[in-house]
């Protein structure tokens, strides 16, 4: 498994899901606190989980599902480039 796959979901709606749990739950974990109370902050591990722990290397795995099989990186000479599969 290449190192830009380790990062993208099967698809991009899944992805998308997976996003809007996390940034979800980590936004309602401070934005519900005046409201709830303390309890709220449960919902901070439910969006840490959701992103699997990391919100930026959710975002870079939106991009290596978005480019899945469209886009790979091309080494000559020791100058390295994208390159369309298409």
């Amino acid at each position: 498994m290449s190192a830009e796959r380790n990062f993208a979901s099967a698809s991009v709606p899944r992805h998308l899901v997976r996003g809007v749990l996390g940034f979800g739950g980590l936004v309602g974990a401070f934005a519900l606190l005046p409201l709830i109370g303390p309890v709220s902050l449960l919902l901070a591990p439910v969006g840490m989980v959701a992103l699997r722990g990391c919100p930026t290397c959710w975002v870079i795995g939106l991009m290596a599902t978005i480019s899945a099989g469209r886009l790979r990186r091309e080494c000559v000479d020791g100058r390295c480039e994208l390159v369309s599969n298409q």
